[in-house]
């Protein structure tokens, strides 16, 4: 049976509605939360499909952490840095900011330059450091807007200098958020002194003992959410925040596909949002924990599904060697296999100097490889910048594979 949300009680079943709301509310499964939501102390409830639905994330995250060990390391780096790539553009998004594949592609391949200049440099930098097991504080207000100067502050500037926080650490002024036809959904929390103290309620829950951390996520994300800290910028903090964490919780890269799942169910989540700020709803953050749970987990599906796929057409195209030009050659079937890998996982390739320093040869005899494979059509050659990327055309392996193993 699904959960029906309190706010939807009041209408549908008044009679009962405020039974149900005691009930649930003074549950054994209830989880008090030290904060109000527009008067009311906020809580969840944790039944046992909630619990049940905790255990699948964590077993989905043990078989994607096999699946990473049975990976090659280039290969998870690589769809690690395509995944990053996914979840910035999607991220950015989300709040009608464009970004472009190529745009984040570029700081990328030119971050060692640390052009700060560059549009989107600190989000990037910022995702960036998820899979480098590096710790962000989030301890107080000031460590949030540390985050915030980091992340969007620069992009904030440049679309619109007035959205930038004009507060001691926040926004001085109330802000509203709106629908698509312009209605009020939804009011941040004002003025700053309440803006602070709520945030420092919502910080001290987010490092509590006692609460699963997949739920504390949820619920922090929410929390954030309703007060609205920031004129500008709330969705993609928020999103990071929770990315981060997700990413000491679990297997890192499922860090860098939150946005995409949110942005599948872009309706689901804002509704979610709109439920639980709902006075009727009375605090009751159980509809917003279990759609934030349905994302993670459908989240981890994904990811599942996305390596298992390309470790299936690895091992497929590892056989396949055998049949190409030189492909019996030692010299030759490690670069088929990184030129493989690059096809299946990348973004854009394998650079030269990366395959250089993988088989630890010449730019000369490296070059010389690689011509003898691109006379072949199996060549994909693309650049960005000064660097140039490779990969193997799978469809021309494939008709070379077919037509060897007719012959036989």
């Amino acid at each position: 049976m699904s959960y029906e949300p309190l706010s939807k009680l009041f209408y549908s079943d008044k009679e009962h509605y405020e039974e149900i709301y005691q009930n649930r509310f003074n549950s054994e499964y209830t989880t008090h939360i030290d904060f109000e939501i527009n008067g009311f102390p906020a809580f969840f409830v944790l039944d046992p499909t909630l619990h049940h639905k905790s255990i699948e994330i964590y077993k989905a995250d043990k078989r994607i952490k096999q699946l990473r060990d049975d990976l090659p390391g280039v290969a998870i780096d690589q769809f690690t840095m395509r995944s990053l790539i996914d979840e910035i553009v999607l991220t950015n998004d989300i709040e009608g900011v464009y970004s472009s594949r190529r745009e984040i592609n570029s700081i990328l391949s030119e971050l060692k330059v640390k052009n700060r200049r560059k549009r989107y440099f600190g989000l990037v930098q910022k995702y960036l450091m998820l899979q480098k097991n590096e710790t962000l504080s989030f301890k107080s207000s000031q460590d949030i807007r540390d985050l915030y100067d980091d992340l969007v502050y620069s992009e904030v500037k440049e679309d619109n200098p007035q959205n930038l926080p004009d507060g001691e650490i926040f926004r001085k002024d109330s802000v509203s958020v709106e629908s698509a036809a312009q209605k009020e959904i939804h009011r941040g929390v004002y003025p700053e002194s309440k803006i602070i103290e709520c945030m420092e309620q919502a910080l001290k829950v987010l490092n509590a003992n006692g609460i699963d951390e997949l739920f504390k996520v949820a619920v922090f994300h929410y929390l954030f959410g309703y007060i609205h800290p920031f004129y500008d910028g709330n969705g993609r903090t928020s999103r990071f925040i929770s990315s981060y964490l997700l990413s000491k919780e679990f297997e890192p890269t499922i860090a860098y596909r939150l946005s995409y799942t949110i942005k599948e169910n872009i309706k689901e989540y804002y509704q979610a949002f709109k439920t639980c700020n709902d006075r009727h709803n009375k605090g009751d953050l159980t509809p917003f924990v279990i759609m934030f749970t349905d994302i993670i987990e459908e989240s981890m599906k994904q990811l599942e599904e996305a390596l298992q796929k390309r470790y299936h057409w690895l091992m497929y195209y590892r056989e396949c060697v055998q049949y190409l030009p030189n492909g019996l050659n030692d010299k030759y079937m490690d670069l088929y296999d990184y030129l493989i890998q690059a096809s299946l996982f990348s973004e854009n390739g394998i650079s030269t100097q990366e395959l250089m320093s993988y088989l630890h040869i010449s730019r000369a005899t490296l070059s010389n490889r690689l011509s003898s494979i691109s006379e072949q059509g199996l060549l994909i050659k693309n650049a960005s910048g000064n660097i140039r990327y490779y990969k193997l055309n799978l469809d021309e392996v494939e008709k070379l594979s077919s037509a060897n193993t007719d012959e036989e």
